[in-house]
């Protein structure tokens, strides 16, 4: 039996700022305000299931336990990345993550370096990426002050943008964005200012001042990215960035492609259009908001259609 690609049904979750903007990927969503589609997740707080093939029905965690061949029996206690969509119906909190060196002393989870790859937004939008202070003192002085205005630097976005955040970065999404998220297998987040906004329950959500004043970059560093443009028969895949933490491509299908999966794994979610993949004279189909995992020693393999995806690994 040869080896088959493994499809996840993901794990959404409820957000104070979410929406409704995820069924355009053929969801059926839980809630009014969905705020995250965990697409390729092995951790505490969600977990995505196998939903095709012999590991059906298991999680992804399950597997990085039980089954380490699939990932090349590389090493590590958790499976080492995390996948989201994420609809940001309103403005996300400003935060910023630790390095995994604080996040484990101080959290007991590692720390958070993640990536951002804009699928759609409306016009005008904007994130927030970084920040003003020049020294730890300025930047405490600014935070208890509540200058944001002057604090905050804002970056307008646009569809097809990328941005790097590594963990330090202050930093937050936009109203009206719906981003794809490619991060470390973590959930650590320190909220620096929520626009005084309040919880279901009429209170004032948590932050955490001090937390973030500590782990902050400063000054602010804006990491230098330079895609870099490939082709493979009839598609183009243009990498994004290659980090200690992963590797980003984005895959553009039109036509037909031969292609070698000789990573340890690939994660593949499809954010446009539809195709698919054929194995040894097996034939898998996908479309728009699926996610499918490759798995060590995969192999050769052809993809046909017209289709865009996201594509991370090690």
């Amino acid at each position: 039996m040869s080896i088959q690609p493994l499809f996840f049904e993901p794990v959404f979750k409820e957000r104070i700022w979410g929406g409704e903007q995820l069924k355009s990927f053929g969801y059926e969503l839980p809630y009014h305000k969905t705020g995250e589609c965990w697409a390729f997740a092995a951790h505490s707080n969600g977990q995505s299931v196998v939903k095709n093939g012999e590991y059906k029905g298991l999680t992804l965690g399950e597997l990085w336990e039980n089954q380490r061949q699939l990932f090349g029996n590389i090493e590590g206690d958790r499976f080492p990345l995390l996948t989201k969509i994420l609809d940001a119906a309103q403005d996300l909190s400003v935060q910023v993550h630790p390095n995994d060196e604080y996040g484990l002393k101080h959290e007991g989870d590692l720390g958070k370096t993640e990536c951002w790859y804009i699928i759609d937004c409306e016009e005008g939008a904007e994130i927030i990426y970084g920040h003003t202070a020049k020294t730890r003192e300025e930047l405490a002085a600014m935070i208890h002050e509540g200058k944001w205005d002057e604090l905050l630097t804002r970056v307008p976005v646009k569809p097809g943008d990328f941005f790097f955040v590594p963990s330090g970065t202050v930093h937050a999404i936009g109203a009206g964005i719906v981003i794809l998220e490619t991060q470390q297998n973590s959930d650590t987040t320190y909220r620096v200012y929520d626009y005084d906004r309040r919880d279901n329950e009429g209170n004032l959500r948590e932050l955490h001042i001090e937390q973030s004043i500590a782990v902050t970059t400063v000054p602010a560093v804006e990491p230098e990215i330079q895609p870099v443009v490939n082709t493979s028969d009839e598609m183009k895949i243009t990498t994004f960035v290659e980090s200690d933490y992963f590797t980003v491509h984005k895959c553009e299908l039109e036509g037909s492609a031969k292609l070698d999966q000789n990573l340890s794994f690939q994660l593949v979610s499809v954010i446009e259009g539809a195709g698919s993949l054929v194995k040894d004279s097996e034939k898998y189909e996908f479309k728009k908001g699926d996610h499918f995992l490759l798995p060590s020693g995969f192999g050769e393999f052809e993809l046909d259609g017209k289709a865009e995806m996201i594509v991370s690994h090690l």
